[in-house]
């Protein structure tokens, strides 16, 4: 089991799913997606998203919520909503995690988010806007947890820049 899972639940813009694909696959993070889809996994949008990255992508799909804690039972998690009543910076997340997100549309469930209160944060924003593009999201969480470990499993330095 990867140390950072990505949980889409219900993805509606392939585009969003394929940027995400993109960072779980920079990143070492497993991608999991709930279905029902909004496109098909062969839709050219999503592929050209993270076209290059797709052999290097750890992806599962599950049919239904139901599905997804059946085969991951016990696993710890968050939802992010901007809904919830904590800043996702509030928590400590120990690994193995999955973070969930919901579609584009609508997000999570609200009774899945009230059901699991706890474990509900929110990455916070200005008042006026309905929310963040999913990818983005996706990109913060999965960033604040590499931080929190100390970018484990990552790229510790870069000669590109350094004199010849």
């Amino acid at each position: 089991m990867k140390e950072i899972n990505i949980v889409l639940h219900e993805p509606e813009i392939p585009q969003n799913t394929g940027n995400i694909a993109r960072t779980c696959a920079a990143t070492g993070a497993a991608l999991h997606i709930i279905k029902p889809m909004g496109f098909s996994i062969d839709d050219r949008k999503l592929k050209r998203a993270g076209l290059d990255y797709w052999h290097q992508l750890d992806i599962t799909y599950y049919e239904n919520l139901e599905d997804f804690f059946a085969q991951n039972p016990g696993c710890n998690f968050y939802c992010f909503s901007t809904k919830a009543p904590r800043c996702y910076t509030d928590v400590v997340y120990e690994t193995p995690v999955f973070l969930f997100f919901g579609k584009e549309t609508r997000g999570l469930p609200e009774d899945f988010l009230r059901e699991h209160l706890d474990r509900c944060v929110r990455i916070p924003m200005r008042e006026s806007l309905r929310s963040l593009n999913l990818s983005n999201s996706v990109a913060i969480a999965v960033y604040e947890v590499l931080r929190q470990s100390g970018f484990r499993g990552q790229q510790e330095e870069s000669d590109y820049l350094s004199e010849s």
